[in-house]
């Protein structure tokens, strides 16, 4: 079935057409939202063709009987086993009679909806096991997903709509993964959900870098942001930040050199002597915004092999990596206060501090500048600044000397006093004049000398796969 007819199919007809292809056949069980995808099935007719068991364990002992112990519940190790255990059940009792002539398919989601006080937002996971072909060897799908419904009966219809999206994209899109992530909002309402981490494995998925996925989560709007591991595994955000204090770094990283690794180690050794930051637990992140990817005349879109360059030399450094679509820091901070209550802080360069107070960012804000930084210092964030060598005057700027607009002039003074913004201390003079743009340029041509710039393993990287030779390109 094409995208266009694809995109024309309401869930009630999604529903339907599964009902009526009895080669599709399987198990739905939903722990913690109702079973509305169970529901969907059996309210537009014909399930008898489709499901062979619903189920919803939600007492933890009958769980735990089925599907063994977990720390969590609302967890993918929890997701991950129901899709184990229901999967291999179909194939144990019903494949000598039906695996020659049905694809089968295990549906699984435990999900925790808005509380009862309405004072915490639901989230959970999603995940389907299926049989792109008959007698083929089981694909997966996973997902997490953010739910953001005023009400608990919210978060379950957008439950069971986003269950039928999954399954109907599992089966008619596993060929177009681009277009499945992109399905899995048909029909719910804008600011319902966030789907932030999606995870193709198994034969149907072939050639797909889930990476790329990760891109096209934020790209589309369906996250803010979303996180990849040092390996190029997505994560979700409880995964990496739980509980954890945090230190991020933002930049272009294209490429990494030594002044960005200088930069985030000297930051770190400063934030690490704060009173409530233990060294053990700390959490080192490197990000980069939608627009950090767009190249200049470009509003829309982003190469694809770019991306992929960057994130591998930041891989190369063993960081996790955030992609999102923030593009001021007071929503990335406001992120990162939703996923810890632990202390949090931001590294970057006195060209980034200058435009941090440039005003125009901040015009939607009904208090304006007041407003943004109001909300980026709250649960004393810190901005660790690394100094900055003008190449026309040689004069060295650092966070003690900078000067911003008169009328800013006392509130900058406010924060450097009150250590919201200090400067980074200890670096090393020989990074402060590479450029990233110079490196770059240099590297393209073939110029001796850019891999005394970058660090080791990055040189090695770039010089084994011959990351950013080409021009950019559209995705």
């Amino acid at each position: 079935m094409n995208n266009s007819l694809n995109s024309t199919l309401d869930t009630h007809q999604k529903a339907l057409s599964i009902n009526m292809d009895s080669a599709k056949y399987g198990t739905l069980a939903e722990i913690g939202g109702g079973q509305e995808v169970a529901r969907w099935f059996f309210r537009v007719g014909g399930a008898s063709g489709t499901v062979a068991k619903t189920m919803s364990a939600y007492d933890m002992a009958f769980s735990d009987a089925i599907y063994g112990a977990c720390q969590r519940y609302v967890s993918r190790q929890r997701v991950s086993t129901m899709l184990s255990h229901e999967y291999g059940l179909l194939e144990e009792r019903l494949a000598p009679q039906r695996g020659h002539v049905s694809r089968f398919f295990a549906f699984a989601d435990t999900v925790r909806t808005r509380s009862f006080s309405g004072k915490q937002n639901g989230q959970g996971w999603v995940g389907i096991r299926f049989q792109h072909e008959v007698g083929a060897p089981a694909s997966q799908i996973l997902i997490h997903v953010q739910l953001w419904g005023k009400e608990s009966i919210e978060d379950q219809e957008t439950l069971g709509v986003l269950g039928i999206n999954l399954i109907y994209g599992a089966y008619h899109l596993h060929e177009q993964p681009e277009a499945l992530v992109a399905s899995l909002a048909d029909h719910l309402p804008q600011n319902r959900l966030e789907i932030d981490m999606v995870e193709f494995t198994g034969p149907a998925f072939r050639g797909v870098d889930n990476r790329l996925m990760c891109l096209r989560l934020v790209e589309r709007g369906l996250a803010n942001a979303a996180i990849f591991d040092a390996q190029g595994a997505m994560i979700e955000p409880s995964e990496l930040f739980h509980k954890k204090p945090v230190l991020l770094q933002r930049g272009h990283f294209r490429p990494v050199t030594r002044l960005t690794v200088d930069m985030l180690e000297r930051a770190v050794s400063q934030f690490v002597q704060e009173p409530n930051v233990d060294p053990g637990d700390l959490v080192i992140v490197q990000e980069m915004s939608l627009q950090h990817l767009r190249h200049a005349g470009q509003k829309k879109d982003i190469d694809a092999q770019d991306f992929l360059d960057r994130v591998d030399c930041l891989s190369a450094l063993g960081y996790p990596v955030v992609l999102s679509n923030y593009d001021v820091f007071h929503r990335l901070a406001a992120y990162l206060f939703r996923q810890t209550s632990q202390p949090i802080a931001l590294c970057f360069g006195v060209p980034t501090l200058l435009e941090l107070f440039k005003e125009h960012y901040y015009q939607d804000l009904d208090g304006g500048i007041l407003e943004a930084f109001g909300r980026l210092f709250q649960h004393e964030l810190k901005c660790y600044t690394y100094p900055w060598k003008d190449p026309l005057s040689g004069a060295l700027i650092t966070a003690g000397n900078l000067r911003v607009e008169p009328h800013l002039r006392h509130l900058y003074q406010y924060l450097h006093e009150n250590h919201f913004i200090q400067p980074i201390r200890d670096y090393d003079p020989s990074c402060l004049p590479l450029q990233a743009a110079a490196i770059l340029k240099r590297l393209q041509k073939g110029e001796p000398g850019w891999e005394k710039e970058v660090p080791a393993p990055v040189a090695s990287l770039i010089r084994e796969r011959g990351l950013f030779q080409r021009p950019l390109k559209r995705s």
